[in-house]
């Protein structure tokens, strides 16, 4: 019954539901993908950079252990000490918190692209609903949620464990080394651990992502009604009613423009009326109009017309009858037959002769029945 009365959500979501989707902040996003790429940045600077840390931090646990008694009753010497311990520390964090914030930004970016939305930050009463909590316990959400859980504590957990026991030997023998080696040596392979930790994490969220994505869909679907209902409220509004009308307008302009080229013949008063006509003995029951126009659009028709070779005629009263009477796409009216015909006849002779004329062909005005002349 539910699929009959429309209340299944089968739909995809229209351009409309999405827009405010984002406008209410809801946009996927992977934390499991934050977290794989910051372990592997993480990882990747300490291994490339951890060296140089140690060197760093022992040149300032040397400087601190080197102050000698006077200097620390100097009221600025344990001050500039200090200071400078505070900025070399500074400038070597710089470049991997650089690093992590980074990161920390591209990866929900990566699926879900940049969004800001006060909206986001207003305070949800639903949420201190318990009833609305407990079903949110037992949700495909939450049930996800824990897989992932228990996902990471046993793929990383197995990662770490393997990679502590075959670094055993390794560890302890970092106490019989000296101590800038030891801390070098400690240092790398804290790193080098990371990156093993890396790799489960990025697994995790190889499944994550594409699941996040599909929830993200099916929680946007829609109803059959709810897409129609608001069909009807775009539609209903004047500025999308008026926006369409000049979206068709223009495409018929369009469409109507590309098919001067291949017309016979484009009827022409002077300055103002223009209409292109096409007329094939063999599949045609009469001449068909292909456009017509008046002022701006007439001109273009003419401009259109003479880039083409299409002869133009001037026949001011038939220009005018063809535009008030004719439709495009259709057949010219039953009483222009006549004034038509002896137009057309008279174009295809010059160019059996080959002697249509580069500027408008000016002919003696044929006769236009009462009926549809327009003066």
């Amino acid at each position: 019954m539910a699929e009959e009365d429309g209340q299944e959500r089968t739909e995809e979501p229209t351009p409309r539901r999405l827009e405010q989707a984002r406008e209410k902040g809801q946009i996927p996003r992977s934390r499991e993908l934050s977290t794989a790429l910051l372990t592997l940045g993480g990882s990747v600077a300490l291994v490339s950079m951890g060296a140089g840390y140690v060197d760093t931090l022992l040149e300032l646990m040397r400087a601190g252990f080197a102050l000698e008694w006077r200097d620390i009753f100097e009221p600025t010497r344990p001050a500039q000490a200090l200071g400078h311990a505070l900025l070399t520390m500074l400038g070597l964090l710089a470049p991997f918190l650089l690093l992590m914030w980074v990161l920390a930004l591209l990866a929900p970016i990566a699926i879900g692209g940049w969004n800001w939305s006060a909206e986001s930050l207003a305070p949800k009463w639903e949420r201190l609903d318990p009833l609305t909590g407990i079903g949110r316990l037992f949700s495909l959400h939450a049930l996800a949620e824990l897989g992932k859980a228990l996902a990471k504590f046993l793929l990383v957990g197995s990662v770490a464990i393997w990679v502590l026991h075959d670094a055993e030997p390794e560890l302890l023998g970092l106490a019989a080394e000296p101590l800038p080696l030891a801390l070098a040596h400690a240092g790398t392979r804290i790193g080098e651990l990371a990156l093993w930790l890396a790799a489960p994490l990025l697994l995790i969220a190889g499944f994550d992502v594409p699941f996040t994505l599909w929830q993200h869909a099916k929680e946007l679907r829609m109803t059959l009604q709810e897409v129609k209902d608001e069909m009807k409220d775009i539609e209903g509004r004047p500025e999308i009613k008026g926006k369409l009308r000049r979206m068709q307008m223009e495409f018929a302009q369009r469409r109507m423009m590309d098919q001067v080229p291949g017309a016979d013949a484009v009827i022409v008063n002077p300055e103002h009326y223009a209409v292109a006509l096409k007329y094939e003995a063999e599949t045609m029951k009469a001449p068909k109009v292909l456009a017509l126009g008046i002022d701006e659009i007439a001109l273009r028709i003419r401009a259109l017309a003479g880039a083409s070779g299409v002869p133009v005629v001037e026949s001011p009263l038939l220009a005018r009858a063809l535009y008030y009477n004719a439709k495009i796409d259709r057949d010219i009216p039953v009483a222009l037959y006549l004034a038509v015909a002896q137009v057309l006849a008279y174009v295809f002779q010059l160019r059996a002769d080959h002697e249509l004329p580069g500027a408008p062909i000016r002919m003696p005005e044929v006769e236009v029945p009462a009926g549809v002349r327009t003066e």
